[in-house]
């Protein structure tokens, strides 16, 4: 295991607008409640299958599968979760070993045993679904089940950072009996062996979970029943908190609400806590080079030389956001401003210069598309800005277009955009994390970004540091690379803001180094 103390959690820092207490100074609550959570969020999954997504889906595996290692809340380092112990047995970071707990079961109540390890592994890559998480999973070679609870992982190269993969939702042990290995899961349920178990799925609509009595793992769960509700406006979210219908909100608050929870505290109204954590969630846009207009080199370097991040989270975000200059973001070891060291501020003379230099005199004609579902309700006003400061420099013509997420996402991923938006919330906090899964042929975007410097010379030399603190060299230059090549973007860095009914207690602990939700530390002080 490696030194990550330079990396901070990215719940780490938490403002609270009223107290929160501890559950020392908690009352009794009646033995034979249930208690039940209600949560509202606009992040609905794509998929039940794990092989199948790498999205915000994850919000929902984290808490119904099992992971070999989990991050703990206290810190960084990736510990145990369904595994006892793990561990690289070799020098070069190739061969790494787990061995399970005793006494693992599915909640179909058959073993989760080495066997059923091997078997979630080899069906992501055999699978290779178009939306799903096979590229993370590229160096894995091969995966041996080597008796009943122990399961040995040999990868192509050194990879210092494959405990945090296996920390990932993408790495969700599920039931070989109920999911094929060469296709996705058919059915509307799932067996798995985290702390809740699927009770009910209404696509887009609500997830019912309830503890899981056979959970082995380090979770402590503190509560018996979660609902998450999953909405696609968040008016509609916030207007079901205020009203007593959830309890609590996680993504999709506009800067707007933000500004009147953070007014009526401010004024003595006490009945919502609003949190607002230290985020490492990334917004940008991605610029696919198969297109005609945004195959040329100048017209993506004048498009970076035009976007004011400033400007984009002032008036769209009223300062909930901050503007980014890289893809990876502050707070994250091996961060710089390589855009603004490449660009400067936003200049339509230097933007006109360069295309014209590469012999573009015309405007050039373009579609921005963006989720109209996915990230909020600012996220067309965000569209908006972005389409005003282009076509304000007099170099372009804009064009806007939406869709709901599942189209809008396989439209993405078959490369029917010349533009779009995309958020990311990393797999795991280390920069190689926010640069790797959008590289190479296959990638999370589905815009192949074949660049041998970063794929065959930067990453990999960053990966066999063990010491993450070492590769920050290696990540400086490969984001020069991407800010003089621009097929992504970056434009701002959120903030995570929860609102919760003021029973609510947990909330500080329940958002990972991932910015995922553990619903599992979620309670009601009434009901302690």
């Amino acid at each position: 295991m490696f030194d990550r103390q330079a990396l901070p959690r990215a719940a780490a820092t938490i403002l609270s607008l009223a107290l929160v207490t501890g559950c020392s100074s908690l009352p009794g609550g009646d033995g034979d409640e249930e208690h039940k959570i209600v949560v509202g969020t606009t992040s609905a999954p794509s998929s039940l299958d794990p092989a199948a997504a790498w999205d915000g889906s994850w919000e929902l595996y984290r808490n119904i599968f099992q992971t070999l290692m989990t991050i703990p809340n206290s810190g960084t380092t990736p510990e145990p979760e369904a595994a006892s112990d793990c561990g690289f047995t070799d020098s070069a970071s190739r061969i790494y070993r787990c061995k399970l707990r005793k006494g693992l079961k599915f909640s179909s109540g058959r073993p989760l045993d080495a066997q059923a390890v091997k078997h979630s592994f080899d069906r992501i890559t055999s699978i290779d679904a178009p939306s799903g998480p096979a590229a993370l999973l590229a160096n894995l070679e091969r995966v041996d089940a080597t008796g009943s609870r122990t399961v040995v992982f040999r990868l192509k190269k050194s990879d210092a950072t494959f405990p945090f993969i296996l920390s990932t939702p993408a790495t969700s042990l599920v039931d070989p009996e109920d999911y094929p290995r060469s296709t996705e899961h058919p059915g509307p349920g799932v067996t798995g062996s985290g702390p809740y178990t699927l009770k009910d799925y209404e696509p887009g609509k609500r997830a019912e979970l309830t503890k899981n009595p056979d959970y082995k793992g380090s979770a402590k769960v503190r509560n018996d029943a979660v609902t998450i509700r999953y909405y696609k406006r968040s008016a509609k979210m916030v207007s079901d908190l205020q009203a007593g219908r959830i309890d609590i909100t996680y993504r999709g608050l506009t800067p707007e609400q933000v500004l009147e929870f953070q007014e009526a505290a401010a004024s003595g109204d006490d009945s919502v806590d609003l949190s607002e954590m230290t985020g490492s969630e990334v917004h940008f846009l991605v610029l696919n080079p198969k297109d005609k207009q945004v195959a040329k080199p100048a017209v993506r370097r004048a498009i970076a030389q035009l976007v004011d991040r400033k400007k984009l989270v002032r008036e769209v975000y009223d300062r909930t956001a901050d503007p980014l200059y890289s893809m990876v973001p502050a707070g994250i070891t091996g961060h710089t401003n390589a855009f603004l060291d490449r660009y400067g501020e936003p200049d339509s003379k230097k933007a006109r210069k360069t295309l014209r230099d590469a012999g573009i005199y015309d405007k050039v004609r373009l579609t921005l598309w963006y989720a109209e579902d996915r990230y909020g309700d600012s996220t067309g006003r965000e569209f908006a800005e972005l389409k005003r400061q282009l076509e304000d420099s007099g170099l372009f013509d804009i064009t806007l277009k939406s869709r709901p997420w599942d189209t809008f996402q396989k439209g993405y991923l078959k490369g029917e955009y010349p533009v779009f938006g995309r958020g990311w919330s990393a797999d795991f906090p280390d920069a190689d994390n926010y640069i790797t899964p959008f590289v190479g042929e296959k990638n999370a975007v589905g815009t192949p970004y074949p660049d041998k410097k970063l794929t065959e010379e930067l990453l990999p030399y960053s990966r066999r540091q063990s010491d993450r603190g070492a590769a920050g060299q290696s990540f400086a230059r490969a984001q020069r690379e991407m800010a003089d090549d621009v097929q992504l973007l970056p434009l701002w860095q959120g903030k995570v803001y929860v609102a919760a009914e003021k029973d609510i207690a947990g909330v500080e602990w329940a958002v990972d180094a991932s910015v995922i939700l553990r619903v599992w530390e979620l309670y009601k002080k009434s009901s302690w």
